[in-house]
């Protein structure tokens, strides 16, 4: 039997808030999370920026938890719990029945740059905890432990599109009946010395020392992604289990397209064909024309080839429609979070169809003549959203594109 499948919780911890309340109000206001790295010393770094997760996880967990956990599974975690208690899980659920399916791109890197370092002094140094800290899919599983959740429980890892990855696997886990509620998203925490040198070296980042002009989706001027921290949270539930339980729903999650451009390691395909594709295989599913699209939250990196590929995609899909489409790009307000950021521009997505609102891409100054859409540059547009996609490409060709809808029973 086909479920439909909808938005019963929400939460997030990102660089412009530790809450999804918090989080809409800054992208309202048009903030910036960006600022100077703090996590580590970037003096001999020619990228100087981030955008970083003001908290002390002290205050959420106490030392013995801390030694055991990555700070990837720390966000993950909290923000697993803001979204469930939105939600009102209970005990009268089926355990049996509630899946984690939590994305991450480069997992637990701060736990390995730090056992590393004592390795080198000795084996011996290094903690038995190391290895159920560093692997992707150990955020998954302390939030099943946690709670006691004994569906589908896995990680997903396609870099930047990790977390739009595992809502899909979500939205599939239910939509089969394979599960009734599906925890997911996504949780990152890379801004490490490593990982910064990395990006860095291969010329994704970002070098720019002004905080307002270094995350400028479809600018001309844009010269490379921020990378970010933090988590998002959905709680994902069949409409059968929502009205049963007389949840608070939020949107529905009515299609799902995922595909490879089997082009290249880091670029994007030519004229944004894998992206294009993913788009109109989430249409299909949903049962959706092009035109029926509202609102598109871009994947929008800032980096030069991202931009224009996505351009083309939407284009050479919605035809003269893309004209009419309201896009934006959060990555502007908060940097890029890789494998979490499809989750917290999930929920970006959902906060604008519930309040008809699509907030600014903000810092856009010059106009690019091949990026020629509507951006949401100048202005937040009021707007009724009845249908949106939501769109994240990660390295090495995946494409993932979720088709959000107005809930209507």
């Amino acid at each position: 039997m086909i479920q439909r499948v909808v938005v019963t919780g929400l939460g997030t911890v990102n660089p412009l808030s530790r809450n999804v309340s918090g989080f809409w109000d800054a992208l309202i206001n048009k903030k910036n999370g960006i600022n100077k790295i703090t996590h580590f010393d970037s003096s001999n770094y020619k990228t100087k920026l981030s955008a970083e997760v003001n908290i002390d996880l002290n205050n959420y967990f106490n030392k013995k938890e801390l030694n055991k956990i990555d700070r990837f599974t720390a966000f993950a975690l909290i923000a697993s719990d803001e979204a469930i208690i939105d939600a009102k899980i209970d005990k009268t659920i089926d355990k049996n029945r509630v899946g984690v399916i939590i994305g991450s791109g480069i997992g637990g890197i701060n736990t390995l740059e730090k056992e590393h370092k004592k390795s080198l002094k000795s084996p011996r140094r290094v903690s038995p905890y190391f290895v159920p800290s560093m692997i992707s899919d150990i955020a998954a599983g302390h939030i099943s432990i946690k709670y006691g959740f004994k569906g589908p429980n896995f990680s997903v890892v396609s870099a930047c599109a990790s977390s739009n990855h595992a809502i899909g696997m979500a939205f599939k886990s239910i939509k089969f009946n394979e599960s009734d509620i599906v925890i997911t998203g996504g949780s990152e925490a890379g801004i490490t010395p490593l990982s910064i040198a990395g990006f860095m070296n291969m010329k994704a980042l970002s070098t720019e020392q002004n905080r307002n002009k270094a995350s400028i989706p479809f600018d001309l001027n844009r010269n490379g992604f921020v990378m970010g921290e933090g988590s998002g949270i959905l709680v994902l539930e069949s409409l059968k289990s929502a009205l049963k339980r007389n949840a608070k729903i939020y949107a529905e999650i009515s299609g799902y397209g995922s595909t490879a451009d089997a082009y290249h390691l880091t670029s994007p395909s030519p004229n944004g064909n894998g992206a294009n594709q993913a788009m109109k295989i989430a249409l299909s599913e949903a049962s959706l024309k092009p035109e029926d699209i509202d609102y598109i939250n871009a994947h929008g990196t800032s980096t030069y080839y991202n931009d224009l590929h996505e351009t083309h995609a939407i284009k050479n899909l919605f035809k003269n429609h893309a004209y009419k489409l309201s896009i934006n790009s959060t990555k502007s307000n908060m940097g890029h979070l890789l494998g979490a950021a499809g989750s917290v521009e999930a929920i970006a997505t959902i906060k604008s169809i519930i309040n008809s609102y699509i907030t600014p891409t903000i810092n856009y100054k010059t106009e690019d003549p091949e990026c020629d859409l509507d951006y949401t540059t100048k202005s937040e547009t009021k707007k009724n959203i009845n249908h949106a996609i939501s769109n994240n490409f990660g390295f090495g060709g995946h494409n993932a594109s979720i088709v959000i809808s107005k809930f209507i029973e």
